[in-house]
């Protein structure tokens, strides 16, 4: 920036003068002109991030399984941690809480599925009894003999065991289905095991090479991180335990077949944010109306709101304190980002998500405030 001064005659003149205010007047700085060098810098740097984003693209299926071990490394990590307090090695604790959820899938398996094939046997059995008592109805003989209703549901009772097959098998695709097929569930829960395993020294590692200052920072970021994501995860399954504890007992005392099935289906619902128990609550009123209408389910529903109101109120306060705290309309757009990008799964990872971005971008907004000095003058005060 050039500067011109004005009475600079009256100046040398007189030195009393310099004391004066002085008269200034400023010159538009020139505009840089870019070398041919910092061309090629700019460009290269945009092809290189063209490039990276393309190869990112290509194995975003790898991406995506990377993302889902390392969010399983967090969710298990504190019970891993908890087994190797105890004297274990880590490498058998993590086989150990393996063998722990795979113990516990089968048990629900043993507790959902032979009451299922219980209740379809016995109701292929009990629809031919149904329809001879419909069929003292004149009504219900007048459309029978028209549009032939009772051979049809005769026809459809006898084939419900059959189908139990079928039902089975898209129960596995559902469950193997979240990581596509059982090749890459083996291959998620490998990476885990390994993250387990050496993911602190990794990370310890990585940590160390932005040097002492920032590796103090970095480390008090993913400790926020990593303590906000396991409590969310713990949190969300206990809750989830006490749903599915909850609708079993209601079931079970208004006598409503499918009790336990029932149950595990509102348990695994209520994992997904704001909707999932809703839904479940909806699928289980139709049961009980079909059971016992309206009392069962008058007194499901009675029962349903007033739980939702003791977990949204009470239970999540309770669990989820100083561990997620994300504004609801975060959770609400990082629930519909997650299930557009990786449906159930997305969903139910959104709000961990939501919730380090939001770790975040609070470090990054911390570290761009500059500092506040306060400068003293000559007399003593601030200005």
């Amino acid at each position: 920036m050039h500067v011109t001064t004005l009475g600079a005659e009256r100046q040398a003149s007189c030195p009393e003068a310099s004391a004066a205010p002085r008269s200034l007047r400023l010159v538009q700085p020139v505009a840089p002109v870019w070398t041919t060098r910092q061309i090629a810098r700019v460009f290269f740097t945009v092809a290189a991030l063209a490039i990276f984003l393309y190869v990112l693209y290509i194995v975003r299926s790898v991406v995506v399984l990377v993302f889902v071990a390392g969010f399983l490394a967090v969710a298990l990590g504190p019970p891993v941690d908890f087994l190797q307090r105890r004297g274990m090695r880590r490498s058998l604790a993590i086989l150990t809480i393996y063998l722990a959820f795979a113990v516990a899938i089968f048990g629900i398996g043993l507790l959902v599925v032979p009451p299922v094939v219980d209740q379809v046997n016995g109701l292929s059995k009990d629809i031919p009894g149904w329809v001879k008592d419909l069929r003292k109805s004149k009504t219900f003989r007048k459309y029978d003999d028209k549009y032939h209703i009772s051979k049809k549901l005769n026809e459809q009772a006898a084939k419900l065991p059959s189908k139990l097959g079928s039902a089975a098998s898209t129960l596995q695709d559902v469950t193997v289905g979240v990581f596509g097929a059982l090749v890459k569930l083996v291959t998620v829960l490998t990476m885990t095991f390994f993250l387990l395993v050496d993911g602190g020294r990794l990370i310890g590692w990585l940590l160390r090479i932005r040097g002492p200052t920032e590796e103090e920072r970095l480390r008090r970021l993913f400790e926020d991180i990593y303590r906000s994501t396991a409590g969310y995860v713990a949190g969300n399954l206990i809750i989830s335990v006490i749903a599915g504890v909850t609708t079993y007992i209601t079931l079970l005392l208004l006598d409503v077949p499918f009790a336990a099935p029932l149950s595990v289906l509102m348990a695994f619902l209520d994992l997904i944010p704001l909707v999932g128990a809703t839904i479940g609550g909806f699928v289980i009123g139709i049961v009980t109306a079909f059971h016992d209408f309206p009392t069962a389910t008058i007194v499901w529903a009675i029962v349903f709101i007033v739980y939702q109101q003791v977990e949204n109120n009470v239970l999540q306060p309770l669990i989820y304190r100083r561990t997620v705290d994300v504004s609801p309309l975060l959770v609400i757009i990082s629930i519909l980002i997650g299930a557009t990008l990786l449906g159930v799964l997305g969903a139910l990872v959104a709000i961990p998500v939501a919730a380090a971005l939001q770790i975040l971008g609070r470090d990054m907004w911390a570290r761009r405030q500059p500092p506040i000095t306060i400068v003293e003058t000559p007399g003593g005060a601030s200005p």
